[in-house]
């Protein structure tokens, strides 16, 4: 019973929910506070878990920790991304908020309680290495100007003044979607199975739980590896400390918002519009150098910005997508990338923070540290192909009975 429990409080958007489930479906009627507790115990023996499967990991040997783990068959293909999402922390003790748990209580965003989570996600993908890049020519949905306006302003929404423009943005609804739309071109990598991570814990704590995650899946053993995100330097830290090995992406279309917004700066969208194109088609082929160059120019040309420069003024939005190209250059090989049959969208991860978002993300949903911790770590398992949750069902109750439970037939 207490796998139903936990099932219909981690599925569903609400414990309210869940409970009502649970009434209707298995005609059990469990409180709603009840549906709570179980799942939130639970979930701290999976936290508990997964604190201990990451201590052993640390604890391998480099050699031992750069394989697949004894059994472990390393996939083809192997991709790791992640990102931030939101919730609402809300100590209702009425303590302070304890800063080693909680490092962004004052983070000075809009809204006191809003937090930000950690999501992690490991996919096996399948494709193929070709001689050539298999879709030289743009796609037309990226010099389609009504498409990329649109694009745009999906990337600003709740973007924050002073941070890179896409950081914390809304999910665009364009990008593994859109490309799709031109397989009869180019085919974006197949994907086989995902593997979710989800907490609370600070980015630097956060790297050795994905990485413990990658190197049970075979991950650093696959003969093809790559790490792909936006430009947020938690993600590139992550990169640079665990999986420097991996070829790094970042996100075209992210790379696109900049670009859009410095071609547009300023001037007449008839001006602004010829400049995008010729520069997105820079981008798409992995010649970020000239990009480069001509941001550089179009600076000279506008003046270095000032202190009375606005967030929004010509200058500063070239300076920004300056800064943002030049940063990660060696991050847009995308020519190349798809050559080798990597992807050059971060959706998916993106996709995979929306899923989070569904069960704790609302502006009614208020969550105690521990209790996120745990609804975090649930909500990964449920969402995870390989199904981790049926195996812990199975090894708690043989611990608690003595006895090996009876597998479930394939």
């Amino acid at each position: 019973m207490l796998d139903k429990i936990v099932y219909a409080g981690v599925s569903n958007s609400s414990f309210q929910l869940g409970s009502a489930d649970l009434l209707k479906l298995a005609e059990v009627c469990v409180p709603v506070k009840q549906v709570e507790r179980v799942t939130k115990r639970i979930g701290q023996e999976r936290v508990a878990q997964r604190a201990a499967s990451v201590k052993a990991y640390q604890a391998l040997p480099l050699v031992e920790r750069k394989a697949a783990p004894v059994g472990v068959t390393a996939p083809d293909l192997a991709v790791v991304g992640c990102d931030g999402g939101r919730l609402q922390i809300l100590d209702r003790r009425g303590a302070k908020v304890d800063a080693e748990k909680a490092p962004d209580a004052q983070d000075g965003r809009a809204g006191q309680h809003w937090r930000e989570d950690k999501i992690g996600l490991l996919q096996t993908m399948k494709s193929e290495v070709l001689a050539s890049d298999p879709c030289p020519e743009i796609p037309e949905q990226f010099v389609d100007p009504t498409r990329i306006i649109k694009l745009a302003r999906e990337l600003k929404k709740q973007a924050l003044p002073s941070e890179e423009a896409v950081k914390e943005t809304a999910e665009p609804e364009v990008g593994v979607e859109t490309l799709a739309e031109n397989r009869a071109v180019w085919e974006p990598p197949e994907v086989q199975e995902k593997r979710f991570v989800g907490s609370r814990v600070r980015w630097p704590d956060f790297g050795p739980i994905l990485a413990t995650m990658a190197w049970t899946w075979g991950f650093f053993a696959a003969p093809r590896q790559a790490f792909i995100g936006d430009g947020s330097d938690n993600n590139w830290t992550i990169w640079r400390q665990y999986f420097s090995s991996f070829v790094p992406i970042l996100d075209f279309i992210h790379a696109l918002s900049y670009v859009f917004a410095a071609a547009m700066a300023g001037q007449a969208f008839a001006v602004g519009w010829p400049i995008y194109e010729q520069w997105i088609r820079w981008l798409w082929s992995g010649d970020v150098a000239k990009v480069i160059a001509a941001l550089a120019q179009r600076q000279l040309e506008l003046g270095t910005p000032t202190q009375a420069d606005g967030e929004t003024s010509p200058r500063q939005t070239v300076a920004r997508a300056l800064a943002y190209l030049q940063n990660h250059q060696e991050q847009m090989r995308y020519a190349e990338y798809r050559r080798l049959g990597l992807p050059i969208t971060s959706s998916y991860v993106e996709s995979a923070v929306k899923q989070f978002n569904q069960r704790v993300k609302g502006t009614e949903k208020f969550w105690s540290e521990d209790g996120a911790e745990a609804i975090l770590q649930l909500r990964a398992d449920h969402l995870s192909d390989d199904e981790p949750l049926e195996q812990f069902w199975q090894t708690r109750q043989q611990a608690q009975t003595g006895q090996r439970a009876y597998r479930q037939a394939a």
